[in-house]
């Protein structure tokens, strides 16, 4: 090899390094450092409602690798903040492309910046290596609730694809026990998921049931999925429960859901 060809591969290899977000990709790369993200930021959203007359917040998904997008996004939702009472942000899951640690720290330095708590939904690229560990690690337990302001929030794993059908997914019981938890505490609930029923990772066997299961909660007033980065709202069931899709990050917008004594609206706001 003469002296051109190594300046070529030192030249080559300079750049690399000064690729921005750049990542390494290791297949056994869990931190054991535990965020457990969901669960504080659960307690500051249920302490920041508790006496608020509405509940407002933000709904997006499906950012991963996209990191100047979601540097804009978070841009754009503190500016909002700056005028309008934001709540949360509810992220729908995929924060990853390929379930790496280092990309959920990315991910989490950015969005740790947002003004408001986020929490969020494990996605399909989420699951993917380590993913589901890494995901443990950052968020906490797949399937988790919280209330804000007389409102439940139920976040769900429906990745059953991803687990092989080796668990439940959905898991039915821990919807069932969602109806009761804490009953004194809320009258109304919305649902959020990755994976909407009768999408590729949502077993068709599994649809009717949880349509079945939810309809059990209290006061459901609608269901929140990412997955198909389009921005679309559908009566899946044609039982009323709205599923509201959240477009992918590199579309550039976003739902802002206001929750009211009387009902709920929303606006889609772009950056």
């Amino acid at each position: 090899m003469n002296k051109t060809h190594l300046s070529l591969i030192a030249v080559a290899a300079t750049l690399l390094l000064a690729t921005c977000d750049m990542l390494d990709y290791h297949p056994y790369d869990v931190d054991t450092r535990k965020l457990d993200i969901n669960s504080r930021n659960a307690a500051l959203i249920e302490h920041n409602c508790a006496l608020a007359d509405t509940v407002r917040f933000i709904a997006t998904g499906d950012t991963q690798g996209s990191y100047d997008c979601t540097r804009q996004f978070v841009n754009s939702v503190n500016s909002l903040c700056d005028s309008t009472r934001v709540d949360f942000v509810l992220h729908t899951g995929d924060f990853t492309d390929y379930g790496t640690m280092d990309e959920y720290r990315l991910q989490h330095e950015i969005l740790d910046k947002l003004k408001v708590p986020y929490v969020g939904c494990l996605g399909n690229h989420d699951c993917l290596g380590t993913g589901k560990q890494a995901f443990a690690h950052v968020f906490g337990p797949t399937d988790f609730a919280f209330i804000a302001r007389r409102v439940k929030f139920v976040l769900l794993n429906t990745n059953a694809l991803e687990f092989d059908y080796s668990v439940p997914i959905p898991n039915f019981d821990f919807l069932e026990n969602e109806q009761h938890a804490r009953r004194g505490e809320f009258d109304r609930t919305v649902v959020a998921m990755h994976a909407a029923p009768h999408s590729d990772v949502f077993p068709n066997v599994s649809a009717k049931p949880f349509e079945h299961y939810l309809r059990m909660l209290p006061g459901l007033l609608m269901c929140i999925n990412g997955h198909d980065h389009q921005l679309v709202q559908r009566d899946i069931f044609g039982d009323g429960v709205i599923y509201y899709g959240t477009p992918n990050i590199v579309k550039r917008s976003y739902y802002l859901f206001t929750i009211t004594t009387s009902g709920y609206h929303y606006e889609i706001k772009a950056f």
